[in-house]
């Protein structure tokens, strides 16, 4: 008998653990959690937000599903944060109203992030029902409470979960592959570069459903087999400063802490009975999710005018989930007036100073192509002071084929840009906010 017919066999005997599964009926199973009892079942909705708690699941696949044991570390130690029963979550404003209220109460967020937060909690717990996603952060130094923040928002997410720069990613990757749900992720500013490389792969990819991690792994032969980790899901971090990767850091929704005094009647330590009131909540919104998760989908009416696509696509399933036209507005607001900024910071990179000299070059060439020497010389003119003297046509070059992507070819003797990469260089002026 093969390995592979012993696992199938051990599954048809013995169930498959299962923290969650959608299946094509539209059937919802999700793994619950009596911290009181310490005991787990699946939570089973399948005729619309009417529900039980079972301890098998037979579904159309012929599996039979069973819940995770509760002597499982990442549950018994409530590493992960899970529901413990579903309950009645009332309407979707009456459950805005109380996460807003909770998140009030426990961290001091501007009022603009405080609804941006709260509805991304409600996201988390459909966001499967969504094929893109943003992510939330919270920058700061030290002392300005982006750690509570992570925590209060965090608690109230779906599968929550929690890491930090000090944390190997390895079991990150496991976590995310075994259970889904919300990564957090504290002091992202991660000093080795592996690691770094390896948390950028998970909130590059993360935000796309479809898009898996492949590492390699040993199994129990010591042989090497490439796993495609699945690391899709909403995450929210806290860093003090940003990332280098520039397509990273359109994915986030960022709330900069610090930048007022902290209001006085937030509790400088946690209360005990906060636990007991996000456990609460967590059963509202998984019976919020039972009722709705099939209904949900992308709303074209959200789509803003005037922003790169990235920002609707990432922005689209956050704000599909928002009824109240006005308050839409006023959060698209919000990320408009973010990605105004982060064109402002664009326009004046040397990349974008870089063009604004192509372009000039190009208007005096007249249809001609211009050479980089020339690029060079308006670029030093206007900028030289800023860079502590002026750059060299390799240094100008060197941008132009690297940074901007743009096809630089020798002609006598030196150097030139071709008159066919104008349009190029238009493109991408429009894009930096040139």
């Amino acid at each position: 008998m093969t390995n592979e017919t012993k696992s199938q066999q051990a599954k048809r005997t013995y169930g498959v653990p299962t923290v969650s599964r959608v299946c094509d009926d539209q059937t919802l199973i999700e793994l619950v959690y009596d911290p009181v009892k310490r005991t787990t079942g699946l939570a089973v909705s399948r005729f619309g937000g009417l529900w039980n708690i079972e301890q098998e699941v037979r579904i159309e696949t012929g599996e039979t599903l069973v819940p995770y044991s509760p002597k499982n570390n990442l549950i018994a130690n409530e590493c992960v944060q899970l529901p413990s029963v579903p309950s009645e979550f009332y309407t979707k404003e009456e459950l805005i109203a109380d996460i807003q209220a909770f998140l009030h109460q426990y961290v001091d967020l501007s009022p603009i992030f405080a609804k941006i937060a709260s509805y991304y909690i409600l996201l988390t717990w459909v966001h499967d029902a969504f094929n893109e996603l943003p992510y939330l952060r919270l920058r700061g130094e030290y002392g300005t409470g982006k750690t509570r923040g992570l925590m209060t928002i965090g608690s109230l997410c779906y599968k929550a979960f929690s890491a930090s720069g000090a944390s190997t990613t390895s079991p990150i990757f496991h976590t995310l592959d075994a259970f889904g749900g919300t990564l957090l992720f504290d002091e992202a500013d991660l000093p080795y570069s592996d690691a770094r490389a390896d948390i950028v792969k998970i909130l590059n990819n993360g935000t796309v459903k479809g898009m898996p991690v492949l590492r390699t792994v040993v199994n129990r032969h010591n042989e090497f087999n490439p796993h495609a980790f699945k690391v899709f899901g909403p995450k929210i971090i806290a860093m003090r400063g940003e990332f280098d990767d520039r397509a990273l850091e359109s994915r986030f929704f960022t709330e900069e802490t610090g930048r007022r005094p902290l209001r006085s009647d937030i509790p400088i330590h946690l209360p005990n009975e906060m636990k007991a009131e996000a456990l609460a909540l967590r059963n509202r919104l998984l019976h919020f999710r039972f009722c709705n998760f099939f209904k949900i989908k992308a709303d074209p009416a959200v789509i803003m005018d005037g922003v790169e696509p990235r920002l609707n696509q990432t922005a689209s399933s956050l704000l599909s989930l928002v009824d109240d036209i006005q308050l839409r507005e006023t959060i698209q607001r919000a990320f408009i007036d973010d990605y105004e900024c982060t064109l402002s910071d664009r326009s004046d990179s040397a990349e974008a100073r870089i063009l604004k000299a192509a372009s000039t070059a190009f208007a005096v060439a007249q249809g001609a192509s211009v050479t980089v020497g020339a690029v060079a010389d308006r670029f030093n003119e206007e900028h030289s002071g800023d860079y502590g003297g002026p750059r060299t046509n390799k240094w100008i070059g060197h941008m132009l084929r690297t940074r901007l992507h743009l096809t630089t070819r020798k002609s006598d003797g030196v150097y030139v840009i071709p008159a066919t990469e104008k349009p190029t260089i238009e493109a991408l002026m429009a894009r930096m906010g040139v």
